[in-house]
């Protein structure tokens, strides 16, 4: 990947790690010009960010309080290299779950 594509979606790649707010932005700063790495970036925070509600939806309510935190320490941990390499300008797959991000999300 060129320097020129890193550093043209960058922003939106940065701006995809602030809420799903962020990630929405990202997403429509992104359809016009359809950047490589910010739609990487935008993919992994989606999934990201469906694992979080999940987390919040599912294993705190019928799990428990504290496996949900700890899935959540997790999760921030994953948000911490994922920003850290949209920071760095390389892309970063999420551990376990990067890849999957990438393929079901590729239309984006």
């Amino acid at each position: 990947m060129s320097n020129q594509t890193v550093n043209d979606g960058k922003t939106s790649a940065i701006i995809s790690h602030f809420w799903i707010l962020g990630t929405i932005i990202a997403f429509f700063l992104n359809l016009n010009s359809k950047n490589s790495f910010a739609s990487f970036y935008i993919r992994q925070m989606i999934g990201l960010h469906l694992l979080s509600f999940l987390n919040g939806w599912l294993v705190y309510k019928y799990i428990g309080g504290f496996i949900g935190w700890g899935i959540g320490v997790v999760l921030f941990i994953f948000w911490i290299i994922s920003i850290l390499g949209a920071f760095g300008g390389e892309k970063k797959l999420l551990p376990v779950f990067g890849e999957h991000f990438q393929n079901w999300f590729k239309s984006l």
